[in-house]
This record gives C-alpha cells, structure tokens and sequence, in this order.
C-alpha cells in the first residue's frame, strides 16, 4: 500500500493588511473604515456579524492608541491578519487578529474591574474583553506596546 501525503487547501485563505496612520481622531477612524474595506475585499459581508465586531474592535483599539498611546510626531499601525482553517484540521476555526502598535510602551491597557458604565476612561477594554475571543499588549521594541484582540471567523467570505 502506497502512503501519500498531499496538500490540503486552506477553507479560508491566509491574509495579511498593515496600514500606518497618523494617531488623530482622523486617523482612528480611518482605521476603522480601512479595516471595514479590507475584509470586504477579502470577501465578508460588509454588513456581516464578522465585519461588524472587526469594525468595533479595531474603533476601540485604535482610538485607545490615540488618547493613550499617543506620542507627538509618531504614527500607530494597525494590521489585519487571517489565520486559515484547513481541511487537515476542521476544527480549528480561522481567526482574525487585529493588531494595533503605538509608541507608549509605559502605558499599557489593564482593564479596569470595577469601571462603572459612566466612568470617563475604561469602557473601551470592556467592549474589547466581551467581543474578543482573546486579547493581550506585547512590547514592541524599540519603543512601544502592540495590543491586539481575536476573533474566530464564523461567517466565511462570500466571494
């Protein structure tokens, strides 16, 4: 009996998109609006449960990078990652990792427990923690922090 080995095609392909933009109300919502665009083009539904929570998420993240992360002169980046599901592993689901790098990397996000639903600061870490499958800060060397959030793909691209 012959043992062959072939490559299976991911169900949803890998994707990758980084985009630096200028750490101003501006440019947090661009972040938005290009995370919006870019899985569009990678085929969900712009009006999907999918690009709807991606839209959410990258708002908070990139607006904390604005108010909290901000350093004059510098940029933040936001990138977009699709890690694929694949026929060898039907049960691990795609996820899309949206990331968010800054220049503050003294100031990192704790969520704040006891955060009341009036509070000035700390509502948008809540909304990531609840929308999120997972999320966390990592350094960014030289100078910086990257906080990132998770979400599985339920909805594939309808292209």
């Amino acid at each position: 009996m012959k043992s062959e080995t072939t490559e299976r095609q991911p169900l949803i392909p890998s994707a990758h998109f980084r985009q630096q933009l200028s750490a101003t109300r501006r440019g947090a919502r661009l972040a938005r609006l290009l995370a919006v665009q870019q899985l569009a083009d990678w085929g969900w539904a712009r009006d999907g449960e999918t690009v709807q929570t991606a839209a959410l998420l990258v708002a908070e993240l990139a607006a904390n990078a604005v108010v909290h992360g901000r350093v004059a002169g510098r940029d933040f980046l936001l990138t977009l990652a699709v890690s694929p599901t694949t026929t060898t592993l039907p049960t691990a689901p795609a996820a899309l990792r949206i990331a968010v790098s800054d220049c503050r990397g003294e100031r990192l996000p704790a969520p704040a427990p006891g955060s009341q639903s009036t509070d000035e600061y700390g509502r948008g870490l809540l909304i990531i923690e609840t929308l999120a499958t997972r999320w966390g800060t990592e350094p960014r060397p030289p100078s910086g922090k990257t906080v990132w959030a998770e979400i599985v793909l339920g909805d594939g691209p309808t292209g």
